[in-house]
């Protein structure tokens, strides 16, 4: 069901769905990693793989050349935009995973200060599940998709989203490390 999702959006653009396919793999084995090293979690490791390798979804729609996205949103829509896919295939619980895992997440308050083009609510990863995608994806990138992060490249490359996000993966570094 996974890869027919990302095969069927990305409609032949074969670059974007490998980029997506690695890019969420990549994730969804780390997330699992952590779910399996904290059985005490309860992370429902069927839904977390499943949503790990859909949170990106959305670039699809986005412009993003240096990714083979030929859409015409910007890029920090890409969570929301790929919630909207999701829902509309019938994975709510998906969606809010995608909409939830820009930077550590984004509050109204975030949104509205930075004048971002997202509605004007709270996007922060509330359940587990979406805590733990959120967080693992900050060890990879779409645009080098053969290199892991370190914690403190993923800390660095978080700092253009302020403090409280350092904050937040700090917390989960501690969690789930």
């Amino acid at each position: 069901m996974i890869n027919e999702l990302i095969h069927k959006y990305c409609e032949g653009n074969e670059p974007l769905e490998q980029i997506l396919l690695r890019h969420s793999t990549d994730v969804a084995r780390r997330a699992l990693k952590i779910a399996k090293a904290h059985p005490e979690l309860k992370v429902d490791e069927t839904f977390l793989w499943e949503a790990a390798m859909l949170h990106d979804i959305g670039c699809v729609r986005v412009d993003a050349p240096s990714i083979y996205c030929y859409g015409t949103e910007p890029y920090i829509r890409h969570g929301i935009l790929g919630a909207e896919i999701l829902r509309a295939e019938g994975l709510p619980l998906h969606a809010r995973v995608a909409e939830r895992h820009t930077g550590t997440g984004l509050t109204a308050a975030e949104i509205i200060h930075q004048n971002l083009p997202l509605p004007q609510q709270d996007f922060t990863p509330q359940s587990i599940e979406e805590q733990i995608v959120c967080y693992a994806d900050k060890f990879y990138s779409k645009t080098r998709l053969d290199v892991e992060k370190t914690p403190e490249q993923a800390l660095r490359s978080l700092e253009k989203f302020g403090s409280e996000g350092l904050d937040v993966f700090r917390a989960w570094m501690t969690r789930f490390e």
